[in-house]
């Protein structure tokens, strides 16, 4: 392991603690990831299935700009 091992790994530990204090505060604000149309929602009998297309395009959007903004600092 070297120094920049270590500079990564409280890196993503402060994304992960700020995220918590979101979810934290917020939560109850936050009810509508998830269930945004486009996320597909199906519930029979006995069964249910459930893809959250929409939301996971969205995530993955500001993952990549997050990681796109650090690779321009780093």
């Amino acid at each position: 392991m070297n120094q920049n091992t270590g500079k990564i790994l409280i890196f993503i530990s402060g994304i992960i603690f700020l995220l918590g204090i979101v979810i934290y505060f917020f939560g109850d604000k936050l009810n509508w990831i998830g269930r945004l149309p486009g996320d597909f929602r199906f519930e029979g009998k006995n069964t249910k299935v459930y893809f959250p297309i929409v939301t996971m395009l969205i995530i993955s959007l500001l993952i990549n700009a997050v990681l796109y903004v650090i690779r321009k600092f780093f």
